[in-house]
């Protein structure tokens, strides 16, 4: 698998899920340039698969990752932490070679993106 989603993730994704309009809805995860180091993560709802997107199921939900994003995403594992300030998902990639302090940005040894000023 390119991503491992975590159950508690999953429990997360089915809930923002069925609260979304639309049938035969998958979890799309990319990357795109962007951010303090590069690259930022992506993550939404599509009811569309392209031609050239992976496509693979956990939990029971089906996920979509485009070809340009695939490389880089290899092995990521993708969690939801809850804690006194709330809630959040959180992404361990272990291609990130540089990561912001925000934890949404980040680049590979391969991948720099486009850094913006943050």
């Amino acid at each position: 698998m390119i991503i491992t989603i975590t159950e508690a993730a999953a429990d997360q994704i089915k809930q923002m899920m069925a609260a979304e309009e639309g049938d035969n809805l998958y979890l799309r995860v990319g990357i795109q340039g962007g951010g303090c180091s590069g690259l930022s993560y992506g993550m939404g709802f599509d009811s569309e698969v392209q031609d050239t997107d992976t496509k693979f199921e956990q939990h029971g939900i089906g996920v979509v990752v485009d070809s340009d994003s695939k490389k880089a995403l290899e092995g990521t594992t993708i969690d939801y932490k809850q804690n006194m300030m709330g809630g959040g998902f959180t992404i361990d990639n272990p291609n990130a070679i540089a990561s912001c302090g925000c934890g949404t940005s980040f680049k590979t040894a391969t991948n720099e993106g486009t850094p913006e000023e943050c």
